[in-house]
């Protein structure tokens, strides 16, 4: 469950994305500047492997580089990795990049990457996925490192942009050789303190108050930007995060508003970049307890029955969502996965809208007068997720549901909903972006069936699980050819999400960025923030 271009004059069409917004920006200049950039929601730890986030990952990349990482138009490319090859379909071979230092100067080498493929299988960590479980990471020169794996992967480094790379000697000294889950009582020295190879150092991390990162005067790559320093600050209340953009306390924040992004606009200094997103917003339900927890039904678990799970859907009008609570910009969807990256969206509709349909199934699974179940509902994590949570409340109760809504800040959110807080909801509101930008991602960390070892589902809050289903995403993962997989994606998407209506899928939400009109961004299609790309006039 767990986030740039120069300021936007076009867009490029891209094969698997749609559209990305490209500006051609100055130079790098002499006079360096600081950015001063707020969000909705906190940063809770540095350490990125906390929190499968995309906020947090995409922050945390300022200073954690992965082996390669995603270009402004969104193709993976080298990173501390230089090359790469596959040996045989099981055995693949990394080159490292000569050369890099650790932001403490010590060299980043082969035992760096060793050890943190062993981190991010530890305890703590929400990544476990990046590297498959039972995949051997082997050492074989300083520069030099292979994967060997015990079924073909051809995704296998697609998510590894957020996969960063820690030093081995320095998580020893500071006993930070395991991750720490989100929840802990005491946060560790890792998720206040950071060390790794990236174009910015972390100066201090204030959870809930302040970031500060320094420019890497001895970064290993040509840098793209002129910023001396970048100042986060988390600004929950949607009209002081706007009023700061307006009177230039900061350059750059997300999201604007949608009542907001016409007196953005408006401001002489400042601009909304507006641009399609990737994500999906949804609705998830408790699918494995034999009693639904925070609900008034006893002895069972009303969500275990299909009926009551399309009841639910058929209850809700997301075109209602579109129009007023999104104010038309949102894109209905019928999957868990935008158009723009699978070819066969177009032959799936969305159950369709009908609360009489939803009363009779109600009654048929045995709630004729509903039942009442609590809902998990983030307040700061996604554009106007607390109102969509609502309208989903209202729509709900016109069939007998009552729904005690509990929001709250998104730390508190992804920290009782994941794997370290239990999976404790009943009835909850998700978003996922797919950061391989294709159907097999959302299978492997939202539908699939959950590993007890964290090696599948880890994301898939309620424990839907489907045997057959789990079985089409492992023949489609494993089959070359694009069209043959997207039409075994097909019978998974139909099996998981409208025979058996496992989740709700609602809309892909739009991006929108307010920055300065001297402040120039990559705004990446996945709501990636990569400071490496900004300029400043």
């Amino acid at each position: 469950m767990h986030g740039w271009l120069v300021r936007k004059i076009g867009k490029l069409a891209l094969a698997a994305l749609g559209a990305v917004a490209i500006i051609s920006g100055p130079v790098p200049q002499a006079n360096a500047k600081t950015l001063r950039f707020a969000f909705q929601g906190e940063l809770k730890a540095v350490d990125p492997y906390a929190i499968n986030e995309s906020f947090s990952l995409s922050v945390n990349a300022a200073v954690y580089e992965g082996l390669i990482r995603r270009g402004q138009d969104m193709k993976i490319e080298p990173c501390l990795a230089t090359s790469w090859e596959t040996l045989d379909p099981l055995h693949w071979r990394f080159h490292l990049r000569h050369g890099v230092k650790f932001h403490d100067g010590q060299d980043f080498t082969a035992d760096d990457v060793v050890f943190s493929a062993d981190r991010v299988h530890s305890a703590g960590s929400d990544i476990k996925n990046r590297v498959p479980l039972d995949a051997k990471v082997v050492k074989v020169d300083d520069y030099t490192v292979d994967f060997i794996l015990k079924t073909p992967n051809p995704l296998l480094m697609n998510e590894w942009e957020s996969w960063g790379i820690f030093s081995k000697k320095w998580s020893e000294e500071h006993g930070a050789t395991e991750a720490t889950a989100m929840n802990a009582t005491t946060p560790p020295y890792a998720a206040l303190h950071a060390n790794g190879t990236g174009p910015f150092m972390l100066v201090s991390h204030e959870p809930g108050v302040k970031t500060v990162w320094k420019k890497n005067p001895n970064w290993w790559d040509k840098p793209k930007h002129n910023l001396d320093e970048v100042v986060f600050t988390p600004i929950p209340s949607n009209a002081t995060r706007v009023a700061a953009l307006l009177s230039g306390e900061i350059d750059w924040m997300d999201p604007v508003p949608l009542p907001d992004q016409a007196r953005v606009n408006a401001n002489p200094g400042t601009e909304v970049l507006a641009g399609p997103e990737i994500r999906t917003i949804f609705l998830g339900f408790d699918q494995i307890r034999p009693e639904l927890g925070h609900s008034n039904v006893k002895g069972k678990n009303p969500f275990k029955d299909v009926r009551v799970r399309k009841a639910f859907y058929q209850a809700i009008d997301e075109e209602a969502i579109k129009t007023k609570v999104m104010r038309g910009l949102a894109t209905p969807t019928a999957l868990l996965i935008a158009p723009s990256l699978y070819s066969e969206s177009k032959d799936f509709k969305r159950i369709p809208f009908d609360p009489e349909a939803s009363k009779k199934l109600l009654a048929e699974a045995g709630y004729p007068d509903g039942f009442e179940v609590q809902m998990n509902c983030p307040n700061d994590r996604y554009v106007n997720d607390e109102a969509i949570c609502q309208a989903v409340v209202g729509m709900l109760a016109r069939v007998g549901v009552k729904i005690d809504l509990l929001s709250e800040p998104k730390s508190k959110f992804f920290a009782r909903i994941t794997a370290a807080g239990g999976y404790d909801s009943s009835f909850y509101l998700l978003g996922w972006t797919p950061s391989t930008l294709e159907s097999y991602n959302v299978f492997q960390y939202i539908i699939g069936c959950r590993d007890e070892k964290g090696n599948g589902g880890g994301n898939n809050v309620g424990d839907y699980c489907n045997p057959k289903v789990d079985q089409l995403a492992k023949e489609a993962l494993q089959e070359p050819d694009q069209e043959k997989r997207d039409d075994i994606f097909k019978q998974a998407w139909q099996l998981s999400l409208f025979d058996d209506v496992a989740y709700i899928p609602l809309h892909q939400q739009a991006l929108a960025w307010g920055v300065s009109k001297k402040t120039h961004v990559v705004q990446r299609p996945d709501n990636y923030y990569i400071f490496a790309w900004v300029n400043m006039d």
